[in-house]
């Protein structure tokens, strides 16, 4: 498979888990209006949605950046670093990102922003002490990738839906839980309906979060296979993720909520197992190296 197969397959992927997400979404709000006889939660959880959207979609770069401790940096603060985001941006085609550094010795770098023209990158003082020009070259365009492929617009939207359906599904079990809703439960359909509500509303956020994983993780290959493009020497980023993957520590400003953003897991690695891999937020390491080394 080449690299623009790749690319292809990937963004395919990507599509399919976003329509997996819908029908989630839209078949728990009719499970709930269903079972409770009124279709007004449906409506609710589509104005949560909309609310939701609009403040990640223009504050969440902000809130990530927080997060993360970054502060914004400008030529003369670091010069090399700089001008290596300024000419990658120049040859992926793409508008000057604002530049960040976070104080931490974890080599980790992230982008964010919700299209090219309003995007930041953000990398650890630990990753400029470990990598050299050629890898920090494939660390940046990585994330130039994600901007230009607009992979965090995407990310944005699916964590606006994982939200929704953990709200549906957790403003269910408590209405259950408290008595409050249509208690009519005596005719054997409402019953039933009810049952499969109360089992959709324990397994549909369990799901969505699966689909979210799994996007951010064919992201991250997308985003692998566009750098190489971006600089035409795949072996720079496939040494850089070498050196960031035997830093084994967790960063100081980990975070669940943004650990999908860095190019490589903020949380610290973990032991290479089924499971692990499942509930991961980024592929592992060797396979991203073999892809980029094939």
């Amino acid at each position: 498979m080449t690299i623009y197969d790749r690319v292809d397959s990937n963004k395919r992927r990507s599509a399919i888990l976003i329509g997996l997400f819908l029908v989630i979404m839209i078949a728990l709000g009719w499970l709930f209006s269903v079972a409770y006889n009124s279709p007004a939660i449906l409506y609710i959880a589509v104005a949560i949605s909309v609310f939701q959207a609009f403040f990640s979609y223009y504050s969440g770069d902000r809130v990530a950046l927080s997060i993360s401790g970054a502060d914004q940096i400008k030529k003369n603060d670091n010069p090399e670093l700089w001008n290596t985001v300024e000419n990658i941006s120049i040859t992926a085609g793409l508008p000057m990102p604002k530049v960040y550094m976070i104080n931490d010795p974890a080599p980790n770098a992230f982008a964010t922003g919700r299209d090219p023209n309003h995007a930041s990158v953000a990398v650890t003082t630990g990753l400029l002490k470990h990598l050299n020009k050629t890898e920090l070259q494939g660390v940046i365009a990585h994330e130039m990738s994600h901007v230009g492929n607009y992979d965090i617009r995407l990310m944005t939207i699916v964590v606006v839906l994982v939200g929704v359906i953990a709200l549906l599904s957790d403003f269910f079990i408590r209405s259950r839980i408290f008595g409050f809703g249509d208690r009519r439960e005596n005719n054997s359909g409402q019953g039933i309906m009810l049952l499969v509500a109360v089992v959709a509303s324990i397994l549909a956020p369990i799901a969505a979060t699966l689909i979210q994983l799994a996007i951010s993780r064919k992201r991250e290959f997308l985003a692998d296979s566009s750098g190489a493009l971006i600089t035409r020497y795949p072996e720079g980023l496939a040494s850089a993720l070498e050196k960031i993957s035997a830093y084994k520590r967790p960063m100081e400003h980990a975070s669940n909520a943004t650990a999908h953003l860095y190019i490589s897991t903020p949380l610290g690695e973990k032991k290479s197992s089924y499971l692990s891999k499942i509930f991961s937020t980024h592929p592992p390491i060797e396979e991203r190296i073999k892809a980029l080394r094939s």
